[in-house]
């Protein structure tokens, strides 16, 4: 890989990380599972065993009690190792509200993605996402 094409794989690669939380809050589901290689894996933040392939993983959205959230994410790192193939880290900052809400009522929660990415057709994909918490944030 040329400099350039390091840098443009690695633009785009962040894009796709920060257009995740923006559709993850819009509760875009089809445009979530979108992002993810047809047989990429998801774990959440939260835990639990991986949910695999597109269809799967958008159902999984999809079956989550609705709600009103915001993602802020930052401290993006991206390692291209080959043209076809990536990895990737984020912290995450999450507020949650139930749906409809406009003030969070649970704590904030801080963690991450670690992130496998493959370049498919259709352009860079998480070949995994893996989801991590770190702190709980309690207001007095």
């Amino acid at each position: 890989m040329t400099p350039l094409d390091r840098l443009l794989a690695e633009q785009e690669i962040a894009r796709l990380i920060t257009r995740f939380a923006l559709l993850n809050d819009a509760a875009d589901w089809s445009g979530v599972a979108a992002m993810f290689a047809e047989d990429g894996r998801f774990i959440r933040p939260a835990g639990g065993d991986p949910v695999v392939g597109r269809e799967a993983i958008r159902s999984s959205f999809e079956s989550r009690p609705p709600r009103t959230s915001c993602h802020l994410i930052t401290n993006i790192v991206v390692d291209v190792t080959s043209a076809h193939e990536a990895n990737a880290r984020c912290s995450m900052l999450l507020y949650t509200a139930p749906a409809g809400a406009t003030v969070a009522v649970s704590p904030a929660l801080i963690g991450g993605f670690r992130d496998k990415l493959v370049r498919t057709q259709e352009g860079w994909r998480f070949a995994e996402r893996a989801g991590f918490l770190d702190l709980k944030v309690e207001t007095k």
